[in-house]
C-alpha cells in the first residue's frame, strides 16, 4: 500500500499558507451540527478541544484522570521552543526547522517540521495572552535559555514547571468552553476501542473508571492526543497511568503504527535505586545550561566514592573527566539527548559509574555557582574574592533559576545539590514513534486524527529538548483546527452518528470480553509481575543499545510472556466498580503486544539513528551510523498479531536541507 502523506505542492516556506488558502471550510451554522471526540486532555488534546469548541464544534473530551489538568503534560519542566529570536543570536524559522531535522537524525518529514517551526512563534503569543507566567528578564522582556542540540537560546520557560503553566492555560480555555456547553467533559473515562463505520472513524468505546460501565460515544471525527508509550519499559519518567491503549486500539482497527522503536532515553534522570521503584524522576535538561557532567578519571577515585571513602567535592578538576566537553567541544554539555545518554552509558560500561550500582554520573553546579556569584558580587559592589560571599550569591542565582528542581532532587535523594553534585543516569522519557499521520494529522483511517506525542510526525529518531510542548500546542491550537475542517466539510449533511449499529455492537462486545476474561481469570500473579518482566526485557534488549541477537530473543520472550499473562494474571475485585488493577491489566495487555512490534521494528531497521542504536552499526568513535537505504518511515499494518504485522514505507525526501553527518563536535 502506497502511503500518501498529502504534502502540499510548492516551496517549503509557502506550503502551509497555500494549504490554508485552498482548503474547504465549514461555516459557523454547520459547525453546530458536527461532533468531535477528543481523547486525552494534555497540551495537545486540551488545546485541540478548547480550540475546536471555540470554533463552534460540539466536543466530547475524555481523560482517565480526575481532571484534565492532571494530564502528564503537567510534568514537563524545562521549557518550550519558539523561533522568536528575542536574543538576537541568529535564530530563525529555518534554523529551528534545521535543528529539529538534524536533531532527529534526518528521519522526520520535512514539510511537517517546517510547519512546526513556522507556527512556533504563535504559540508564545497565545500563551502570554492566556496569562502563562513565562520567565522575564530585568527589563520585562521574555527570557530564553538554551537546550541540547542547538547553538542559540530559543527556549521560553516558567522556572522548572513550564508544562504545568502551559497546561493550566489550555485547561482555562477548556473550562470556558465547558461552561458554555461546547465541551462535554468525561473525566475518569478510558477509551478502550475506536469504532469504524463505513471505513470512517465514527466513535469510541469508553469505560467509566469509577462505575466500571462500558459506554458508547459517537462523533463525526475522533482525535487522539493520548501521549507516548514509554511505560512499555515499566520504569520511565512518565506518569504511571500513561499508556498506549488508545493508540494501540486504533492500530488494531487499521491505523498504521510508525517507527515504534524510536524511543528517547533522557540523560538527566535520578538513577534507579532498586527493584522497589515503580517510576523514575526526570531532572530537566535545562540544568545542562549550568551543570557540568563528569566522572572521575582515575578508577581508584571511582572505587573510593562507591565505598563512601571519598566525596566528589574532594576530587580536583584535573582528575575529573568532563567527557561531553572533551568529546563534543562545540556543544559541550548541551549535545542532544541521545548523544548525551550514550556517552553516559559508555563511561558507566567502562566502569566509571559513581553510585553503588555503577550506573550514575555527576551533574555539577560548582562552576556555575562561582561564575554567577562573582558576577552578582561585582554588580552589588561586594568583594569578588570572598569565597563565602561568592558562593552565597551564586547559590541565590541558581535557586532563582532551578529552585524547584533542586528541592525535588533533595527530597528524593536526601543530598543537597547546592553543596554536592547531583547523580544522574539516562532513563526512558519520550517516544518519537506513534500512529502514522499525513500532513493533515489524520491517520490512514479517515476521520481518525492523532496529535502530539501520540503521532510520529515531527521528531524523527530523536526529539530535541523543549520541542514536545511546542509540538503539542502547535498541533492543538494551530494545525488540527484547520485540517480537520477540510475533512468535516463533507459531513455537514450527515446528521448525528447513531450508536446502535453493528459496528458499535461488535466493538463493545470485544471490550467486554477482554474485561470479563481478565476479572475472571483467577491466575497466580499480579499485573505488575508481568509488567516488570516486560520492562526488563525491553530495557536489556531494546534499550539504549540493541543488537540483532537480543532483539530476536526479545520477540520470542515477549510473545511467551504475553501468552503467560492471559493465562496466569490475577486481577482482584469486580468489574463494575473502581478497579485500578483491572484498568492497569488492560493497559499492560496492550504493552505486551506493542513490545513485540517494537522489537520487530528495531530488528528490521539495520542502522543506528538517534535514539535507535544498533551495536552493529556505529562509527569507529562509537557514534550512530545511519544508512541511506533506511531513510524512510516504517509504518506497520496490524494483521491479527504483532508477528504478522506488514511493513509499509514512506520514503523521506529532503529537498531543502542537506543530509550529512550529524556532528556536534
Amino acid at each position: 500500500m502506497a502511503l500518501d502523506s498529502k504534502i502540499p505542492e510548492g516551496p517549503l516556506a509557502d506550503k502551509w499558507t497555500n494549504y490554508k488558502n485552498n482548503i474547504d471550510l465549514v461555516n459557523p451554522a454547520n459547525k453546530r451540527n458536527i461532533d468531535v471526540i477528543v481523547v486525552g486532555t494534555g497540551l495537545a488534546g486540551g488545546s485541540a478541544a478548547a480550540t475546536l469548541a471555540e470554533l463552534g464544534y460540539n466536543v466530547k473530551a475524555f481523560c482517565f484522570q480526575d481532571s484534565p489538568r492532571r494530564a502528564h503534560s503537567i510534568a514537563a519542566q524545562g521549557g518550550i521552543n519558539a523561533a522568536k529570536n528575542y536574543q538576537g543570536d541568529g535564530d530563525s524559522t529555518y534554523r529551528l526547522f534545521y535543528d529539529t531535522v538534524k536533531g532527529g537524525d534526518y528521519r522526520s518529514r520535512e514539510a511537517n517540521v517546517y510547519r512546526l517551526a513556522e507556527v512556533s512563534a504563535n504559540i508564545i503569543d497565545q500563551c502570554v495572552a492566556q496569562g502563562v507566567p513565562f520567565a522575564r528578564e530585568y527589563g520585562g522582556y521574555l527570557d530564553n535559555r538554551s537546550f541540547g542540540g542547538v547553538l542559540v537560546s530559543r527556549t521560553f520557560y516558567a522556572a522548572g514547571q513550564t508544562g504545568q503553566q502551559l497546561l493550566l492555560g489550555a485547561y482555562s480555555a477548556m473550562n470556558r468552553q465547558i461552561g458554555r456547553g461546547k465541551i462535554t467533559m468525561y473525566n475518569r473515562h478510558e477509551m478502550l476501542d475506536v469504532v469504524v463505520v463505513g471505513g470512517k472513524a465514527r466513535g469510541i468505546i469508553a469505560r467509566n473508571l469509577v462505575t466500571g460501565e462500558v459506554e458508547r460515544h459517537s462523533a463525526h471525527a475522533v482525535v487522539l492526543g493520548t501521549g507516548g508509550y514509554g511505560n512499555v519499559f515499566f520504569l520511565s519518567t512518565n506518569a504511571m497511568g500513561s499508556n498506549v491503549t488508545a493508540a494501540w486500539k486504533a492500530h488494531k482497527r487499521g491505523a498504521f503504527f510508525a517507527n515504534p522503536c524510536y524511543t528517547q532515553i533522557h540523560p538527566t534522570c535520578i538513577p534507579v535505586s532498586g527493584d522497589h521503584q515503580s517510576k523514575l524522576t526526570l531532572m530537566s535538561e535545562s540544568l545542562r545550561n549550568d551543570g557540568r557532567i563528569w566522572v572521575p578519571k582515575n578508577m581508584d577515585d571511582v572505587l573510593a566514592i562507591r565505598e563512601g571513602k571519598l566525596k566528589p567535592t574532594d576530587i580536583p578538576a584535573e582528575n575529573r573527566d568532563y567527557y561531553l566537553e572533551r568529546r563534543y567541544p562545540a556543544f559541550g554539555n548541551l549535545v542532544p539527548r541521545d548523544v548525551a545518554s550514550r556517552a553516559a552509558k559508555e563511561r558507566c560500561d567502562a566502569g566509571y559509574g559513581v553510585n553503588k550500582t555503577g550506573e550514575a554520573v555527576y551533574l555539577d553546579f560548582a562552576s556555575a555557582i562561582e561564575r554567577y556569584g562573582k558576577e552578582r558580587a561585582h554588580v552589588k559592589g561586594f568583594d569578588e574574592k570572598d569565597p563565602k560571599v561568592v558562593k552565597r550569591l551564586g547559590q541565590d542565582v541558581i535557586r532563582e533559576k532551578y529552585g524547584n528542581l533542586f528541592q525535588m532532587y533533595e527530597k528524593i535523594v536526601d543530598q543537597n545539590p547546592y553543596e554536592t553534585p547531583m547523580m544522574i543516569y539516562p532513563a526512558v522519557h519520550y517516544t518519537m514513534g506513534g500512529l502514522w499521520v499525513d500532513y493533515n494529522l489524520m491517520t490512514n483511517v479517515p476521520g481518525l486524527y492523532c496529535i502530539g506525542e501520540a503521532n510520529f510526525s515531527d521528531h524523527g529518531a530523536n526529539r530535541l529538548g523543549a520541542s514536545a510542548l511546542m509540538q503539542g500546542l502547535a498541533d492543538g491550537y494551530f494545525v488540527l483546527p484547520y485540517t480537520i475542517g477540510d475533512y468535516l466539510s463533507q459531513d455537514i449533511r450527515t446528521g448525528k452518528i447513531p450508536t446502535d449499529s453493528p459496528e458499535f455492537d461488535e466493538a463493545e462486545k470485544s471490550v467486554k470480553d477482554n474485561l470479563d476474561h481478565l476479572i475472571n481469570n483467577n491466575g497466580a500473579h499480579s499485573v505488575d509481575h508481568f509488567h516488570k518482566r516486560l520492562g526488563k526485557i525491553m530495557w536489556n534488549k531494546c534499550g539504549m543499545a540493541r543488537n540483532a541477537q537480543g532483539l530476536r530473543e526479545a520477540i520470542v520472550e515477549i510473545a511467551a510472556l504475553r501468552e503467560e499473562f492471559w493465562k496466569d494474571v490475577r486481577v482482584p475485585g469486580i468489574q463494575n466498580e473502581y478497579n485500578e488493577e483491572l484498568a492497569k491489566a488492560m493497559r499492560v495487555a496492550d504493552y505486551l503486544e506493542l513490545g513485540e512490534l517494537f522489537a520487530k521494528d528495531a530488528l528490521e531497521r539495520e542502522e543506528s539513528a538517534g535514539g535507535h542504536f544498533r551495536e552493529e552499526f556505529q562509527t569507529e568513535e562509537g557514534e550512530a551510523l545511519r544508512r541511506p537505504e533506511f531513510q524512510y518511515v516504517a509504518a506497520w499494518e496490524y494483521k491479527g498479531a504483532p508477528k504478522d504485522a506488514v511493513l509499509h514505507k514512506e520514503d523521506l525526501v529532503y529537498e531543502n536541507i542537506e543530509v550529512k553527518e550529524r556532528s556536534y563536535k
